[in-house]
């Protein structure tokens, strides 16, 4: 369980990252 719960952890951080780099090439351009 330890191992699944990290796992969904970290995906949650790469969707959470993605919508991050989004926002900021939006407000470089």
């Amino acid at each position: 369980m330890g191992n699944l719960r990290k796992k969904r952890r970290k995906k949650i951080s790469k969707h959470k990252r993605r919508k991050l780099l989004r926002a900021n090439r939006h407000k470089k351009s």
